[in-house]
């Protein structure tokens, strides 16, 4: 391992920072397809204004779903451990958000196929289900994670789950839920409020405005409940952060408020909950006074506070075990390799800036108003 510039420690933290920019990335890119998607039967009312609505997002969405791409490949290859329980134990919740996923590009490529408002209006509702459920589903997951979830291994580090899919559905990760659904919400609102006109524009700025009031509302309570009534986890000896990734190597004890003990071990930390809740307050005055591109900074500046938040709290731990707590994986035992991951750092230290030029150069040239009266100049439109 001497021939490797940084050592296991620094790699680990490393690729943990990473995922979170990688879920913020998907969040604030993938979360305006989201938003729109969810609002376009309330926001849009015409036809005309359906398909301005569908013309944003359309020819965006598929590279803005790059960012979960590479989030799922981070798990799999950076925490295998992390990928092989959440995507099996979650695995009803996965095909759920996947069906919806499937549902947009159906959607906007069948849509005009018939001219008759009832099919229309089919695909429509298809759309909005696409938005909906991941957007629902995603805050579930990071809900569950917080609560932790019924797994553990058996002597030779085979993984079990024995949860199901109406369990992950409790009070606090439905609460998680809605905030992850009134956040992305917002998102959409923004970009639609600064991407369009008239009276569309004007719709979105109200219901983004009640979703950024509602996310700052949700995020404040979810953080009460973590302080008063969620049971956090602290490693209490053995996670070695330049240690073999065996997760059953620790002890670790659940303590009610736990997850806030970094902040104060931390102070620095606070910065993510305060981006959250400024990011928050300066969507909901953004999009009240009908400036959409300050609503969305603001509503991106929230998203990245809020996850920010989530992996600050849970720190070392990224998926916690409620059945067995010490099988709880964190990020000083379910990693990769050490040359494993030297080796995706030094891959995506190359691809990762093409994929943020590329990104620049989409949007520069998607730049401008989307307007019926654009959409009747192109041909192309959907």
């Amino acid at each position: 391992m001497q021939t490797i510039p940084l050592d296991y420690e620094t790699l680990r933290l490393v690729w943990w920072a990473l995922l979170g920019v990688l879920l913020i990335g998907f969040a604030i890119m993938g979360g305006m397809d989201l938003g729109v998607g969810t609002l376009l039967p309330f926001v849009a009312k015409t036809d005309d204004e359906r398909r301005v609505l569908i013309n944003l997002s359309g020819p965006t969405w598929e590279g803005n779903q790059v960012w979960l791409v590479l989030g799922g490949g981070a798990i799999f290859a950076a925490w295998p451990a992390i990928y092989a329980v959440s995507f099996s134990g979650f695995y009803l919740a996965m095909i759920a958000i996947l069906l919806a996923l499937i549902l947009r590009p159906v959607g906007f490529k069948f849509r005009g196929k018939v001219a008759d408002s009832r099919w229309r209006a089919v695909w429509d509702w298809a759309l909005f289900i696409g938005g909906f459920v991941p957007s629902l589903i995603f805050g579930v997951a990071v809900g569950n994670a917080l609560l932790g979830a019924p797994f553990g291994f058996d002597a030779d580090l085979r993984a079990s789950y024995s949860g199901n899919f109406f369990q992950l559905l409790t009070p606090f990760a439905l609460l998680a839920g809605l905030t992850s659904l009134a956040m992305l919400v917002t998102q959409g609102a923004a970009i639609i409020a600064m991407r369009t006109s008239g009276a569309v524009a004007e719709r979105a700025s109200r219901y983004g405005s009640y979703s950024a009031a509602a996310t700052l509302a949700l995020y404040l309570v979810g953080g009460l409940a973590c302080l008063l009534l969620v049971k956090g986890y602290v490693v209490l000896s053995g996670a070695t952060p330049n240690g073999p990734s065996n997760p059953m190597g620790k002890t670790v004890d659940v303590i009610t408020g736990a997850w806030m003990w970094n902040y104060a071990a931390h102070p620095w930390m606070l910065a993510a909950p305060a981006l959250a809740i400024l990011g928050s307050v300066f969507a909901w005055f953004g999009l009240s006074r009908r400036v959409g591109i300050l609503g969305l900074l603001g509503s991106s500046g929230a998203i990245a506070g809020i996850i920010a938040s989530v992996g600050l709290s849970m720190f070392p731990f990224l998926l916690p075990s409620s059945l067995d707590p010490k099988a709880s994986l964190t990020v000083w035992d379910a990693s990769s390799s050490q040359m494993t991951l030297f080796i995706m750092l030094i891959v995506t230290l190359v691809f990762m800036p093409i994929i943020l030029l590329y990104t620049a150069w989409v949007y520069r040239v998607m730049r401008g108003r989307v307007t019926t009266a654009s959409l009747s100049r192109n041909p192309n439109a959907y």
